[in-house]
């Protein structure tokens, strides 16, 4: 991943935007000539659809009743540069009750220039499709996704710096149907810089996987079978009446996916007896940040509960893989993110929650919406998860996000290792006829950040290192010309480990807790990047 610092002088200069372009709608935005074209619009209406990823009070209301180029549009006082920033973002909610006709059910953007007579003439637009009745995030990224030139001998978008006018159009131009969408915190998010860093880190390095093309038991290389009983009213968990075992007969391998079933039998272990058995898979990995994706269905049957979801390295739980070797916190301050859990009494919806010290249990910090066919047809759940933010979507459509703002040890326990855990639960009110159910897990794979090659790199800082190698603190400094840093350590491996911003030109960073051994650092300035290496004593 490669970053531009621009010097703040040069922006008096350029003629092109570098301020944040936004409207949450609620008083907080930089637009305020919103207009709308064969339509009719109110940039202050009551959100109707509260819940998931938007619990705004008030949103833009956007009424098409028919007109055959309908669209909301604003513009800027200065022209946008898409070769420095190139992407915008939107979140919309269309009801199905709210469309007629068969137009595609979309969203595109589309970017002109307002001094022409004709602005539509030389205009650039991005298509998305969206899915009805949820609140949902949409970005058009002119530089990477597939545009629309209606001149076609227009250059690409990232190379031009006249456009000063936006457009957004909902289900398409050129027809009289009629759609009401309800949109939200539009952004365009100007200029990166070092210290104010609001770019989104590309999580393409995969770091470890399981594809499950095996046959029989679990790799043990990579999974931990969690068995201890949970007592009712004297343990953890959520008034489970399972067993888990590390038998084949509750998880295993074959014909290229993971099998985690859950059966109704009598079986005793460590003199307690229940009537039904499980398995719970912790993973021998953990890491922190990075993109994870699992491909899965879900069990049926009323009181079944599976869960794919991670907790902090560093809980005290017994039982637990880490907890021997890495234990020193309690939940719910090791903190727990539930990449996805799905209910059999409420077939077809799945959640993504957060549990920390500022809202555990009966949590706040989560979000939800229905599928189709859950437990029959694979889905790929995916969380994305960065230093500022956790992105959670089911088949690359977002339906939660978790960005408290400002961050502290209560809410934001997440810059620290997590691990994976896959489980089927049974409930109390498991149905009197289950027998047995399995969730089926296809992969699960983890990204992170991809560290530069040094052929990559140019205008390499200059950097100093004391002391290397280190056994306790190490201080990094830059060049009296650089006006502060971001610095990223990976493990040899290539592991992302931590990342930091330092607005200063040093920083003393503790290294004590490290384990011997070698450690790549990446150093980002406004003059360039460059990679080192750490030698831990």
């Amino acid at each position: 991943m490669k970053y531009t610092f621009l010097l703040l002088s040069l922006l008096y200069f350029s003629g092109v935007f570098s301020q944040k372009v936004e409207d949450d709608f609620e008083g907080g935005g930089t637009i305020n000539n919103w207009f709308a074209d064969a339509c009719v619009v109110n940039t202050s209406f009551s959100n109707p659809f509260k819940g998931g990823i938007n619990n705004s009070a008030t949103v833009l209301k956007y009424i098409d009743s028919g007109g055959q180029y309908a669209n909301v549009r604003f513009d800027t006082a200065s022209n946008f540069d898409l070769s420095v920033n190139n992407t915008f973002s939107l979140k919309i909610y269309v009801s199905s009750n709210d469309i007629t006709g068969n137009a595609p059910n979309q969203v595109s953007l589309k970017l002109q220039n307002k001094n022409l007579a004709a602005p539509w003439s030389t205009q650039s637009e991005i298509i998305k499709t969206i899915v009805l009745n949820q609140w949902q995030t949409i970005t058009f990224d002119f530089a990477n996704d597939t545009y629309v030139n209606l001149d076609a001998n227009s250059p690409a978008p990232k190379n031009r710096t006249d456009f000063n006018r936006v457009l957004i159009q909902v289900n398409g131009e050129n027809n009289n149907h009629h759609v009401t969408a309800y949109i939200d915190d539009f952004l365009y998010d100007g200029t990166l810089k070092v210290g104010n860093d609001t770019s989104d880190p590309i999580f393409d390095n995969l770091v470890w996987s399981d594809e499950f093309n095996g046959t029989g038991a679990v790799d043990t290389n990579k999974w931990y079978h969690q068995t201890r009983p949970i007592i009712n009213g004297q343990d953890w968990a959520n008034s489970e009446i399972q067993h888990y075992t590390d038998r084949t007969d509750n998880s295993y391998v074959s014909n290229g996916t993971l099998k985690i079933l859950a059966k109704k039998e009598t079986y005793s272990n460590l003199g307690v007896t229940k009537n039904y058995t499980s398995a719970r898979l912790n993973s021998k990995f953990a890491f922190t940040y990075g993109k994870i994706e699992i491909k899965a269905k879900m069990p049926f049957g009323v009181g079944t509960f599976p869960a794919l979801w991670m907790l902090g390295q560093n809980i005290t739980e017994t039982g637990g893989y880490w907890a021997s070797t890495h234990g020193t916190t309690a939940w719910p301050d090791c903190g727990e993110i539930d990449i996805i859990e799905h209910w059999g009494s409420n077939q077809d919806f799945v959640q993504s929650a957060l549990h920390n010290r500022s809202s555990f249990g009966g949590t706040v910090n989560k979000g939800g919406r229905a599928i189709s066919n859950a437990s029959t047809e694979f889905h790929v759940y995916s969380l994305e998860w960065s230093s500022t933010k956790m992105v959670f979507k089911v088949d690359g459509v977002e339906h939660y996000r978790y960005n408290p703002d400002p961050k502290n040890t209560q809410n934001w326990p997440y810059n620290a290792p997590q691990y994976l855990l896959f489980n089927v639960a049974i409930l109390p009110n498991i149905a009197s006829g289950f027998t047995e159910s399995a969730m089926e897990i296809d992969y699960v794979r983890v990204y992170q950040e991809s560290i530069l090659s040094v052929a990559e790199l140019d205008n390499l800082p200059k950097i100093t290192l004391y002391p290397n190698p280190v056994k306790e603190r190490i201080t990094i400094k830059t060049s009296n010309n650089s006006r502060g840093f971001r610095a990223t350590i990976y493990s040899i491996l290539g592991v992302k480990i931590k990342s930091f911003t330092q607005n200063e030109l040093e920083k003393t960073y503790d290294f004590s807790n490290y384990k011997s051994g070698t450690y790549i650092l990446k150093v980002e300035t406004e003059n360039g990047t460059s990679l080192h290496k750490i030698l831990k004593i």
